[in-house]
């Protein structure tokens, strides 16, 4: 089954609101998953081209990265069971609506870069709060763990993204699941998904149409 996939910027925000993927591998030496924090890499045009991250140099799936470059990234974002209780339709069945993203990558670890790697997740990761904590702030103990950690950055090499957010449904039914639905970062990005269509809605009923 095909799912939408969105516009370029969807996948953007989808990474930076759920960041936490599993980085995936499957060489001679097995199969090895992390789950680990990635901050987007995005072109001139806004488009995805890497995932900068870190990890930690005891970890097996970092040798097995020094082998074989080739990984996945697996990124998993609202989800959940759309119950028949909020849609008057009759013999409406239920779903499961979701956001998620399988990226093919490229990894490139990054001894140089580590500390930049770890700056630009903790920048991202306090943007918004009132006192940003500052790699500068941790002291001697941050460049303790610095050494325990080697940074990289995986370049996107391909990209499945599956947007299942009520695009399918009809205009009456999607309006009244994000009307009744309690997760709220799940009715965000069914708004979202169907902001053209609700938007022309909304502005036909002002119109009075």
């Amino acid at each position: 089954m095909d799912f939408p996939s969105g516009q370029p910027a969807d996948l953007v925000d989808l990474i930076r609101a759920y960041p936490l993927a599993w980085l995936v591998t499957c060489g001679e030496a097995g199969f090895e998953a992390t789950p680990l924090p990635l901050v987007p890499e995005t072109n001139s045009a806004g488009a995805l081209v890497a995932l900068i991250g870190h990890c930690s140099r005891g970890n097996a799936q970092t040798a097995a990265l020094r082998d074989d470059p080739r990984a996945f990234a697996l990124f998993m974002g609202p989800q959940g069971y759309i119950s028949p209780e909020l849609v008057s339709q009759p013999r409406w069945v239920p779903t499961w609506d979701f956001a998620v993203a399988i990226l093919a990558l490229e990894v490139e670890l990054d001894e140089v870069g580590t500390g930049e790697a770890v700056r630009r997740l903790i920048n991202a990761a306090e943007a918004g709060r009132p006192r940003p904590w500052r790699m500068e702030d941790g002291g001697e103990r941050i460049k303790q763990l610095m050494r325990r950690i080697i940074g990289f950055r995986a370049r996107v090499i391909d990209s499945d993204v599956r947007l299942k957010l009520g695009q399918e449904e009809s205009l009456p039914t999607v309006t009244e699941i994000i009307a009744g639905i309690e997760d709220g970062a799940l009715r965000h990005w069914m708004r979202r998904l169907n902001a053209d269509r609700l938007d022309a809605a909304d502005a036909d009923e002002i119109a009075g149409k």
